[in-house]
């Protein structure tokens, strides 16, 4: 049991620093009392040989170095077998990393510069793209057998079909016209005792307010995913104003030691705490 772990002490890893370059192998030598596969597992993160997570960012640069993208669009599959092949890629530890980078790049507002869009197919014959999205949360199992689209492809069809209703809305006005000249030449559209519709139109919601309890051992994890799912779609929108706070309540039935109160008042202060303190019984 001694010898093994002093026998068995490199770690050999591939590495292709360019797409057009020559593979090479990097040896690292590995220490500790640990398993074999434990030391080796963290030795690889902290090199960032091994990816466990990677932002949506990341992903584009990726997209546009090598680059990946096959026409103004890559199938996820397809791009969770790149990353699987090529050494020239980040190895990441499993098909979810990808994915979470995905759900990351899709939530940025500013993904048309950052980082792309998803579309759940393609039409070949209309050239354009089903259920185009982007600055918005998607499904995990939806995202597995969908397409990332580059963000000028993704832009175009998406102000192309904003400008559609422009030309139902004027189609409805020449219509509306027509019915006004009819009426003046005493052929009015409806019956005499037609009424027109006075119902008040229903008022528009402009406000939002919510709290929620977060986990203190996990306060990123769900700070983030109400970053993402809720504050990004509400920032969005035209003339959104935001004020996010977090509240922080601790019960401390033991007390609290000097230096642990001097430590997190100077962080309060430094952080620009609106309020805080600590209080005796």
């Amino acid at each position: 049991k001694a010898r093994l772990p002093e026998a068995y002490c490199w770690l050999l890893v591939p590495e292709q620093p360019e797409p057009q370059g020559e593979a090479e192998w990097k040896a690292i030598r590995l220490s500790g009392i640990e398993p074999l596969a434990v030391r080796a597992s963290k030795r690889l993160r902290s090199e960032e040989l091994l990816v466990t997570a990677l932002a949506g960012t990341s992903l584009r640069f990726q997209l546009d170095r090598v680059p990946l993208w096959r026409g103004d669009h890559v199938e996820v599959r397809q791009l969770a077998e790149d990353f699987a092949r090529y050494l020239y890629l980040p190895r990441l530890r499993n098909k979810d990393v990808l994915v979470g980078a995905i759900q990351d790049g899709l939530a940025l507002l500013t993904w048309e510069q950052e980082t792309f869009a998803y579309a759940d197919s393609y039409d070949e014959k209309t050239g354009r793209y089903r259920g185009l999205r982007a600055g918005a949360q998607a499904g995990g199992a939806a995202i597995e057998s969908g397409l990332l689209v580059r963000p000028e492809a993704a832009a175009r069809q998406m102000r192309e079909a904003a400008a559609a209703p422009k030309e139902n809305t004027s189609s409805a006005t020449m219509t509306a016209g027509a019915g006004t000249a009819d009426l003046r030449m005493g052929r009015p559209a409806g019956g005499p005792d037609e009424a027109p519709n006075t119902a008040p139109p229903t008022p528009k919601v402009r406000r939002f307010h919510g709290s929620a309890k977060l986990d203190p051992t996990r306060v990123g994890r769900d700070a983030g995913r109400i970053a993402e799912e809720v504050i990004a779609h509400l920032a969005g929108l035209p003339g959104a104003e935001l004020e996010v706070t977090l509240e922080i309540q601790a019960s401390l039935p033991e007390g609290v030691p000097d230096n642990v109160v001097r430590t997190v008042t100077e962080n309060c202060h430094t952080l620009k705490f609106r309020s805080h303190g600590f209080e005796r019984e």
